[in-house]
């Protein structure tokens, strides 16, 4: 890669990978962004965009107007490649990670890779995958000389730089954050931090690749800890009879402690996901990280229950479910725990299931021959006896007590907690448990 500008292709079209495509585009950067979808190359080829996201639209439109983005569904010749494809699971119930789709990335790479280039993974990726991109590359491509394992200066660099984004603040926290850069060797860290100079404000820290990829899964671990913390507490709270909003408040209240705010259980590709990759990598040694997840998952479960009787308990009242993304204000379902929760209800409910989520048209698949509705808020309001809050979107906590005082109400994220319950009315189910 020389000091003009290069040329970059986006591999992978999702939440991450359009944004990155899209601010780099916006530098004066020819981008090409590629994705297997035909569907989602040509809504971007004509400046639309496939995900929700605050500004991207606009961003979006403007760069591919200006001819600096583009997609495919064929990879270019290019100087800088940013993998940015999903890492899932295998479906082996042992939460292993699934970098299939990193590997079919650099697989798609190696044919048109040119001495000079530089290739970053960003990608949530268990520890050695960078390594394990650059064997692929080798193996593919002996023509050129690999980052530590040419004897004299490479042909290509290689290095991981993790996203680091709050859905719903992704374009300015791209720009705005540090990023943790790690190369295959120094060299490569040198060349990536130079490259993402171009876009990035924060300030780019120079490490090796398996750092950079522990760094990822230990933020996103270090978050499901202490939710896991908040969720735990709730369930013990629900048991003896307290209000855990009140507990965790008075709590706070200490100078050095700082109890987050439980929920459902967690959800999103990054948290509810890349714990596991640590706990794979280290199965013996994970032990609060293991038991973390499986107290969030476990969340789930408990929630599920106490809606299931709560339903049972009041026959024939229509229900209706508030949310199913995994976070507030966003259309990402993704691991959602409150996608899970709505779903096993309506299967055992049906049609005395209404579903209210304002960040989707139609409901996810699994709701199929259920008889759940999707209805709106007012809708919901006007029918429903029972609300379950699932998801603390502004919509939902803009709604006046008055508004809901007819109802029954399991709140599961304290969006209401703060309400004085009117006299004589029960209150247990007002607190998130």
């Amino acid at each position: 890669m020389t000091n003009d500008t290069p040329t970059v292709a986006v591999v992978g079209l999702g939440y991450i990978g359009l944004p990155t495509a899209a601010i780099i585009a916006r530098t004066g950067c020819a981008v090409t962004g590629v994705d297997v979808s035909p569907e989602v190359v040509e809504t971007i080829n004509r400046g639309a965009i496939h995900i929700e996201e605050v500004d991207l639209d606009g961003l979006v439109q403007a760069v591919v107007s200006r001819g600096t983005l583009c997609a495919s569904t064929q990879m270019p010749r290019a100087d800088v490649y940013v993998i940015a494809v999903p890492t899932p699971f295998e479906k082996d119930g042992e939460h292993t990670p699934d970098t299939g789709y990193v590997m079919a990335a650099a697989d798609a790479i190696a044919p048109v890779l040119e001495a000079g280039a530089l290739v970053i993974c960003e990608s949530t990726c268990p520890v050695g995958t960078t390594d394990a991109v650059r064997d692929r590359l080798a193996a593919l491509r002996p023509d050129l000389a690999m980052p530590g394992l040419a004897a004299g200066t490479p042909d290509i660099a290689i290095a991981y730089c993790p996203e680091r984004v709050l859905p719903g603040r992704i374009l300015e926290e791209l720009v705005h954050n540090d990023r943790s850069v790690g190369g295959v060797t120094p060299r490569c860290a040198r060349k990536a931090i130079a490259f993402y100079k171009r876009f990035v404000r924060g300030e780019c820290i120079a490490t090796d690749a398996r750092s950079a990829e522990m760094t990822k899964l230990v933020e996103n671990a270090f978050r499901d800890v202490n939710i896991a913390f908040a969720n735990e507490l709730s369930m013990i709270a629900d048991k003896q009879g307290l209000d855990v909003w009140e507990v965790i408040r008075l709590a706070n209240r200490h100078p050095r402690v700082n109890v987050l705010q439980p929920g459902p259980g967690v959800g999103g590709h990054c948290i509810a996901v890349d714990p596991w990759f640590i706990v794979h990598g280290a199965p013996e040694d994970a032990r609060v990280i293991r038991t973390a997840r499986e107290v969030n998952d476990a969340k789930m479960h408990h929630v599920l229950k106490r809606a299931s009787a709560l339903i049972e308990e009041n026959p024939r009242v229509p229900v209706a479910c508030l949310g199913l993304a995994f976070k507030a204000n966003i259309d990402d379902f993704r691991e959602s725990p409150a996608r899970f929760i709505a779903a096993r209800l309506a299967r055992t409910f049906g049609s005395r299931i209404n579903i209210v989520e304002p960040f989707a048209r139609e409901l996810p698949i699994e709701f199929g021959e259920t008889g759940a509705k999707l209805v709106d808020i007012d809708t919901a309001l006007e029918t429903c006896g029972i609300l379950i809050v699932l998801v603390d979107h502004d919509l939902f906590r803009s709604i006046p007590a008055e508004e809901r005082a007819h109802a029954l109400v399991y709140d599961t994220r304290g969006i209401w907690a703060a309400d004085t319950p009117a006299p004589g009315r029960a209150t247990p189910l007002r607190l998130a448990s």
